[in-house]
């Protein structure tokens, strides 16, 4: 929820139920609404939203003050698409790479001349400790807990050391390798998880777990206008 361009609040929902959402909008009543969406949600969200705000569905064919010279523009996710946008917003005239920490890690490399040039994809923190329960006989499922030693003293601090501090230094390889390509390289963490990791790296990075929603914000002034 923005007012204004300043986030207000940061809200997690239940579910995507028409009730849930209208409920929502009661409490706020918001002039604009912007879907960003990367899983099947309930379709009829969308009518409600259009019924009772300005509405946008973000996809390929939203503008956007980037250019997006990639193979299949359709398949660029809707959150890594914002990323972008922010990036370009904030720090323009400069080379952006916004890795987002989300279920997967992505890494958006936005250039200078604002061409969302792609980047990678990696699995993220929890699937990273599910597939170590998934696919061993005897590794237990674990929470993440950021109070762990480098050397893990027992099955569950091991894995909590290799699978957090393997993740901090593929970020910071990965970081290493673009700015050994390009100059003028700024470098953007996002994702919930974002303040944590940023500890572990060496590179210089700027840590924002709400990257994602202003990119979202001016997605949504330039398309609700």
């Amino acid at each position: 929820m923005f007012e204004g361009d300043r986030i207000l609040e940061v809200i997690n929902l239940a579910d995507d139920q028409p009730g849930t959402i209208s409920a929502l909008l009661d409490r706020f009543a918001p002039a604009k609404s912007l879907l960003s969406s990367v899983v099947n949600h309930n379709p009829a969200i969308e009518q409600l939203l259009a019924e009772r705000t300005m509405f946008h569905k973000l996809d390929h064919r939203s503008k956007v003050p980037v250019t997006t010279p990639v193979g299949k523009p359709e398949t660029i996710g809707a959150d890594r698409l914002a990323m972008v946008v922010a990036a370009a917003q904030f720090y323009p005239g400069r080379n952006n790479l916004v890795v987002g920490l989300g279920t997967a890690i992505t890494y958006n490399f936005i250039n200078k001349k604002k061409e969302f040039l792609g980047g990678g994809i990696s699995p993220g923190l929890e699937m990273r400790f599910k597939s170590l329960h998934t696919y061993t006989a005897k590794l237990p499922q674990i929470d993440k807990n950021w109070n762990f030693p480098l050397i893990g003293y027992d099955t569950r601090t091991n894995i909590l050391s290799g699978v957090i501090l393997g993740m901090a230094k593929e970020i910071d390889g990965m970081i290493g390798l673009y700015a050994d390509k390009y100059n003028n390289l700024n470098v953007l963490l996002t994702g919930g998880d974002s303040a944590y990791f940023a500890r572990h790296i060496k590179n210089r990075i700027f840590a924002d777990p709400d990257l994602t929603f202003r990119g979202l914000y001016a997605i949504s002034e330039l398309n609700n206008a």
